[in-house]
């Protein structure tokens, strides 16, 4: 856990436990009203950074992606394959998690967590997503949040420079990368007061329903953990079905850079592990070169389909009605941003990555930055499933059929 995480959790902690202590106390309400009210401040502060945020690590991201497609011919099969499991992991969490509440809701009394907001945000329906998918006005989209047309614009606006001429689209990286730099600067400004503001925010929650909020953050707990375990396990099923390997060998082949991903919490420190893995799993190691790396740039199924868990369950927290066009929008939406995740310290990444997801399914985010303060444990699991899924996508991408004998040389490849 890094100072950053330890601090804000410990925030979490102190507002939890002084607001049960001071449920009912003398000005109750004036103190819980106040701490809203800091509590908000220090929100609507880290959600002023998220468009601009999300829609420059989607151009940039793109603009990288193309230029490796154009560099390397190994490199489209292994986009194709990024692409349908992104889509399938975050599709099927948000089936799984549905139905997972469905037979064990959120705790009785947890919807009194939700703070009282000034406003709802609007549910879209599932014709809405569809006829407002291309914005009209980018810039207005982008005032409204509107989040499904603004990923869908970056995404098109990304794949566009990527294909003008190179000095201009240097220029234009290069522009929407300073960007990034700012609001990561800001972000960075946000977090210094984030364990006051996650005090605040845990504070006014406890005020108001007691300690009974560790109840339902434990069972949120359980279920974004589920949802990246889901994700381990669809790797495992896919290179089974797909021939590439047994499931034991498999198993064996990625074990080791397992434990350095659920050590570590990180893919980047997992990498030499993994491109060790290759070996085992009879992948060309110069193969596994680009393909590894370019994974752990961009490829994150875990923290996707994870990302969809925390909006569903948001969603049932706070009685939003998801209707399957709803969960398809989350789904592809959380699919599309977690590009934008590439080189993003992991407190930013939580929020700046799933409010989209949250927005365009029509969740509030109010409850982000306490379900931040307790991202140190998903996270293990994050990691173990994406570093799982990177493996098994470079050998889907290489490794012959299980019983063939065949194995490409690295000139066949290329």
């Amino acid at each position: 856990m890094t100072g950053t995480s330890f601090r804000i959790l410990a925030g979490l902690v102190a507002g939890l436990i002084v607001g049960a202590v001071w449920r009912g106390g003398p000005s109750s309400l004036p103190v819980v009203t106040a701490a809203q009210q800091v509590g908000k401040l220090w929100l609507d502060a880290l959600t002023m950074t998220v468009v601009p945020l999300v829609f420059s690590l989607l151009v940039t991201g793109i603009i990288s992606a193309a230029g490796s497609v154009a560099h390397n011919r190994i490199v489209p099969r292994a986009m194709l394959w990024f692409m349908a499991l992104l889509a399938g992991a975050c599709l099927l969490s948000a089936l799984l998690t549905s139905l997972a509440l469905d037979l064990w809701p959120v705790p009785d009394g947890a919807a009194s967590i939700a703070p009282p907001t000034e406003g709802n945000i609007a549910v879209p329906t599932g014709t809405d997503w569809l006829s407002n998918i291309i914005p009209t006005n980018p810039i207005k989209a982008a005032a409204d949040t509107a989040m499904v047309p603004i990923v869908v614009f970056a995404l098109i606006f990304g794949l566009a420079v990527s294909r003008i001429e190179a000095g201009l689209r240097r220029s234009v990286e290069t522009f929407f990368q300073a960007i990034v730099q700012a609001m990561l600067l800001i972000v960075h400004w946000v977090l210094l007061v984030a364990p006051l503001g996650v005090f605040a925010l845990a504070f006014a929650v406890a005020a108001r329903t007691g300690i009974e909020v560790a109840g339902t953050l434990l069972h949120y707990v359980i279920f974004v953990v589920g949802a990246c375990l889901s994700v381990t396990v669809l790797a495992c099923v896919t290179i089974v079905l797909s021939g590439r390997l047994s499931l034991p060998a498999f198993i064996r082949a990625v074990l080791p850079a397992q434990v350095i991903a659920a050590s570590t919490q990180s893919s980047l420190a997992s990498l030499p592990a993994m491109i060790e893995a290759a070996k085992a799993l009879k992948v060309d190691r110069e193969v596994a070169g680009i393909v590894l790396p370019l994974a752990v740039s961009i490829f994150r199924a875990a923290s996707a389909a994870a990302n969809v868990t925390v909006a569903v369950y948001l969603a049932h927290l706070h009685g939003v009605p998801l209707g399957p066009g709803t969960l398809v929008t989350g789904a592809l939406v959380a699919a599309a941003v977690s590009v934008a995740a590439v080189g993003v310290p992991a407190q930013v990444s939580f929020f700046a990555i799933i409010s989209p997801v949250c927005v365009a399914m029509g969740v509030p985010i109010d409850l982000l930055p306490l379900l931040l303060a307790i991202e140190s444990i998903p996270d293990i699991f994050r990691t173990l499933g994406n570093v799982t899924a990177d493996l098994a996508v470079v050998r889907l991408v290489d490794g012959p059929a299980e019983g063939t004998g065949v194995q490409r040389s690295s000139t066949e490849q290329a």
